[in-house]
């Protein structure tokens, strides 16, 4: 069983930046992709960015140009550098692993809030 778990959720100011961390349990070069999904409370989580095994990375038009996704294999960990952060940024983000065929995995979720 892979343990997916997240960290470096926080209360920031509008405008600042955070980076979140998804540390996992086994290679990270092993899954067929990877991402970060946010839910907001009454809102249908999605995906905010996405990482391929082969290192492509796809992006949620409102985050674009403002979050980065990247991966460090030494480390088996997925990061998601959020900047410029805005008030609709707020939810709880989720860690995601497919592993093929079919498989699915999560991390328990890190609460990401921006107030002033």
């Amino acid at each position: 069983q892979v343990q997916l778990v997240e960290s470096g959720g926080g209360l920031v100011q509008p405008g600042g930046s955070l980076r979140l961390s998804c540390a996992a349990s086994r290679s990270i070069f092993s899954f067929y992709t990877m991402g970060w999904y946010r839910q907001a409370p009454g809102k249908q989580r999605e995906l905010v960015a996405g990482m391929t095994s082969v290192g492509s990375t796809n992006y949620a038009d409102s985050v674009k140009g403002r979050f980065a996704i990247s991966r460090d294999i030494t480390k088996n960990t997925l990061y998601l550098q959020m900047n410029s952060l805005k008030p609709e940024d707020t939810a709880v983000y989720y860690c995601n692993a497919i592993q093929l065929p079919v498989t699915n995995y999560w991390g328990q979720g890190t609460q990401v809030t921006v107030s002033s």
